[in-house]
C-alpha cells in the first residue's frame, strides 16, 4: 500500500432505519457505548414502508452481511411482511427479535422521552436553545391541556430537521443503564456482545 491508499472496511452488518432521526440515535448509542461503526452502514429508509424493497435488494445481493433494524410498534407489520417474504419465519411482533430487528414501544422519540423523564428532556431542548419554541407549542389552544410527555413528543417531531437534531441530542444525554431495551439490544448486536 502506498501512502495516498487507505484501508476500506467492509460492511459487515446493515441497520434498517425507518429515517433520519433513527439513524442519529443510533449513531449516538453506539458512540456512547464505544462501538465502532467502520463495518456498519445505517440506512435511513425515508419511511419504514419502504423496508420490503430494502430488504429484498439486500438478500437478492446475497452478501454475507448481518441485517438489523429499528422499528415502531404500530409499524411492525411491515417488518414482518419483508422478513416472511425473503424467507424468515415471523409469526407475530415476538419473533423479530430473533431477526435482529428491535421494536420501539410507541415510537424512538417516546422511548428516548420515557427514558429522560420530561424534565430532563426539556433540559436537553434548552440547551439546544430550543426552550421558546416549545413554550410557543405549549400554549397553542391544541396542546395546552395535554400531558407534558405528549407535549414533548408533539415537539420533537413538528419542524424540519429538529426530530434528526433532537434524536441524537436526546440519545447522547441518555446516562449508563438508561439506553431504551430496543435501542441497546440493537448497539450491542452491533458489537457484537
Amino acid at each position: 500500500m502506498t501512502g495516498g491508499e487507505s484501508v476500506q472496511t467492509a460492511v459487515r452488518k446493515i441497520v434498517l432505519l425507518e429515517g433520519i432521526s433513527d439513524v442519529a440515535a443510533v449513531t449516538a448509542v453506539a458512540t456512547t457505548y464505544g462501538v465502532d461503526l467502520g463495518a456498519v452502514e445505517l440506512v435511513d429508509l425515508h419511511g419504514v414502508t419502504n423496508v420490503r424493497r430494502e430488504l429484498g435488494e439486500l438478500h437478492r445481493a446475497a452478501e454475507e452481511r448481518e441485517i438489523l433494524g429499528l422499528c415502531d410498534a404500530p409499524e411492525t407489520r411491515f417488518v414482518e411482511q419483508a422478513l416472511n417474504e425473503v424467507g424468515c419465519v415471523v409469526r407475530d411482533v415476538s419473533d423479530l427479535s430473533a431477526y435482529g430487528f428491535f421494536v420501539c414501544h410507541a415510537d424512538l422519540e417516546e422511548e428516548l422521552i420515557r427514558a429522560l423523564g420530561a424534565d430532563r428532556t426539556i433540559d436537553v431542548i434548552e440547551q439546544l436553545g430550543l426552550d421558546a419554541k416549545l413554550a410557543t407549542l405549549r400554549q397553542q389552544p391544541a396542546w395546552l391541556d395535554r400531558p407534558l410527555t405528549e407535549q414533548l413528543h408533539r415537539f420533537c417531531g413538528v419542524a424540519s430537521g429538529r426530530k434528526e437534531l433532537l434524536a441524537g441530542a436526546l440519545a447522547t444525554a441518555l446516562g449508563p443503564g438508561e439506553t431504551p431495551a430496543p435501542l441497546r439490544c440493537l448497539v450491542e448486536r452491533l458489537a457484537d456482545r
